[in-house]
């Protein structure tokens, strides 16, 4: 899909869909691309939303790492978690690269619908300690794949990390360093590609800004309304950029 990057119109719901991931992330602390990339996605095309993603990914995450570095994940076990998901994120990158818009639409949908699944399903399954450790580097790898080819890989990967239970301070860094270890690979492999354009690299950069205002709107919101309430509105919208995905796809 040939978009214009300066149509008020294409601005607009690229602004608003990361004024979107910014509010859902202050008012929860998930991440923006769940909330973002469906959006862009929907009204434009996969490829668009994840390189817009690549550097509020990249941002967000090392700011989040710095904050929370000690109380990460030790004895190799994020480092691990973040190697495999950097490996996964080039694999899934040249997908995106190769893969016709209809099949990375379809991608995405399936994704995003899977997303909505496990988190109305909640289920009460959790790995132990040493489980964990065995599928962390396929879990890994298999998310990076998601991030690269679809810009969500939060049906893997935070999925996973919710499965061993892990109090907020240790999961926070740990997915942290997942997601920046796979944009630090994931940014090159978009140049490499040709997806990553000098035009969408400033578009990219300039993404920081919706996202960061939407931050203190989600703490406000989150004070007022619900977390089952907000996380229930997010979901809806979800489903709908999801169906709107599969006739796109399908049509």
């Amino acid at each position: 899909m040939t978009v214009d990057y300066y149509d008020p119109l294409a601005l607009a719901v690229i602004a608003l869909a990361l004024l979107l991931g910014g509010v859902v992330k202050g008012a929860t602390g998930a991440g923006t691309p769940v909330a973002a990339v469906p959006v862009i996605a929907a009204f434009f095309d996969v490829r668009l939303a994840v390189i817009i993603m690549a550097a509020p990914n990249l941002l967000a995450n090392v700011r989040q790492i710095q904050v929370f570095w000690k109380t990460r994940l030790g004895e190799g076990f994020s480092l691990r978690f973040g190697l495999s998901g950097a490996v996964g994120a080039v694999l899934g990158t040249l997908l995106l690269a190769s893969l016709p818009g209809e099949t990375l639409s379809l991608m995405l949908a399936i994704v995003v619908i899977l997303y909505i699944a496990l988190r109305f399903l909640r289920s009460d399954w959790r790995l132990t300690e040493a489980a964990a450790r065995r599928w962390v580097v396929p879990a890994g790898t298999v998310g990076g794949m998601l991030q690269g080819a679809t810009g969500i890989s939060a049906p893997v990967s935070v999925s996973f990390l919710n499965a061993m239970r892990l109090e907020r301070e240790v999961f926070i860094p740990t997915v942290s360093i997942f997601f920046a270890a796979m944009a630090i690979l994931q940014v090159p492999a978009l140049v490499a590609t040709g997806l990553l354009t000098g035009e969408l690299a400033i578009l990219s950069a300039l993404a920081l800004i919706p996202m960061l205002l939407g931050l203190p709107l989600g703490d406000r919101l989150a004070r007022h309304l619900s977390a089952q309430a907000f996380d229930r509105v997010l979901l809806l919208l979800l489903a709908v950029m999801a169906l709107r995905l599969l006739w796109v796809s399908l049509a």
